[in-house]
């Protein structure tokens, strides 16, 4: 039995030995959570505002960010990463989040990216690709949204036909994170005129002739992030940059999400606990009606209840990595906790604005920054709907196939 798998019935729980193991991994957990936190608090939250201000690059901020060895968290060793399990990415990402949400976003969007070739990936490309983003600070996007084609993904029409021994690529894609900086891009295209999951295939693309990038999106929330679109005309890729098998391209970005989804869920709630932070201080020292807020009893209730959020959104995250990390199914999971997570961020960010009244829509305080960045949460990598949709479809099969016996999502 592994420090980290609970007992079974009758089992004891736990000897001397599974104490200092655990022990040692907590230890080690705190160690990363203090690195990637004095990361954020020196690096990204000095500049964070006048990113999102002046929806500029933070190019030095990815540079550090990768020098420190915090970048590409699941990426292995072998290719030059740091090779951390789920959880503890999801420890780095809630602070990364904390700093800027925006900004963590594009730090963290390379996991997505080199997810599919994780999976399913020939050696071939994961040495070319994978050991390009450990060896340097590059970028790589995931291109799945077209304009025709978010939540439907089913629906895309990019194509690539096969000319000679390679494939010639075709169409657009839209909202791709960090695809203006970015050195290739993982794509799905229908490789056969069948409508429908079973014709899409994923490749990977490098930056260079035909791929088009089509202007920063000026976004609402999250300005410090790059998005934008990308055109691919013609572009031509070698047969052997196909990822995994012709036509599986479909169930390859599902599987890529499911665990993608649960750094989401880590960002908005490092988010939701910035939002809460401030809200507590300013609650402390505002007075209003001769007391400062914090004694008034309804903001009290109001605070408790943002600080309950944030803990149960922290729960789930880690609850979704742990699965991944044991190598088991965590689709149920991972939409439990990107929908809350994305859900409460939203609301406690809201609620932070309350707190600070009038201030609170003003560009000279931090919150209304943080209930901007929140919204795109409930968008991407599965809207807040179709994590519910998920979610239903799970349960109601659990359900079905048990019988009487309790749903589980592990």
């Amino acid at each position: 039995m592994s420090a980290t798998t609970p007992p079974r019935p009758g089992e004891p729980h736990g000897t001397p030995t599974d104490r200092s193991d655990d022990a040692s991994t907590r230890r080690a957990h705190d160690e990363l959570r203090e690195r990637a936190h004095e990361f954020a608090a020196t690096v990204i939250r000095p500049v964070a505002w006048e990113h999102d201000r002046d929806g500029s690059w933070p190019q030095a901020v990815v540079d550090e960010f990768w020098r420190r060895r915090l970048m590409n968290g699941p990426l292995p060793d072998r290719y030059g990463g740091p090779g951390l399990g789920f959880a503890e990415l999801c420890l780095v990402e809630e602070e990364i989040g904390w700093g800027c949400a925006g900004i963590g976003t594009s730090l963290s969007s390379n996991g997505l990216a080199m997810m599919p070739l994780l999976l399913a990936g020939s050696d071939g490309l994961k040495d070319r690709y994978l050991s390009l983003l450990g060896g340097s600070p590059a970028l790589a996007s995931f291109g799945l949204t077209e304009p025709g084609a978010g939540s439907d993904v089913s629906a895309l029409t990019t194509t690539a036909t096969r000319r000679g021994a390679g494939w010639v690529i075709n169409g657009t894609k839209c909202f791709i994170t960090n695809a203006s900086y970015a050195d290739w891009y993982t794509v799905f295209a229908r490789t056969s005129g069948e409508r429908g999951p079973s014709g899409i295939s994923c490749f990977v693309v490098p930056y260079g002739p035909g791929v088009r990038r089509l202007g920063r999106d000026d976004l609402v929330g999250q300005r410090a992030s790059d998005t934008c679109s990308v055109a691919f005309d013609d572009v031509e890729v070698p047969g052997d940059h196909l990822v995994g098998e012709e036509g599986r391209g479909f169930q390859l970005a599902l599987a890529s999400l499911d665990r993608t989804r649960t750094g989401v869920a880590a960002l908005a709630t490092g988010l939701a606990r910035a939002a809460l932070e401030f809200a507590l201080d300013y609650a402390a020292e505002r007075v209003q009606f001769g007391v400062p807020f914090a004694e008034h009893q309804a903001v009290q209730l109001l605070l408790a209840d943002m600080a309950t959020k944030v803990h149960l959104a922290r729960l789930a995250t880690l609850h979704s990595a742990e699965l991944v990390d044991r190598g088991e199914s965590n689709t149920l999971a991972s939409s439990h906790a990107k929908r809350y997570a994305a859900d409460i961020s939203m609301e406690v960010t809201t609620d932070a604005v309350q707190i600070f009244g009038g201030n609170g829509l003003s560009r000279r305080y931090p919150v209304e920054k943080l209930m901007r960045d929140a919204k795109p949460f409930q968008i991407y990598e599965g809207t807040a709907q179709i994590q519910r949709l998920v979610i239903a479809r799970q349960v109601l099969r659990a359900r079905q196939g048990a019988g009487s016996a309790p749903v589980s999502d592990g």
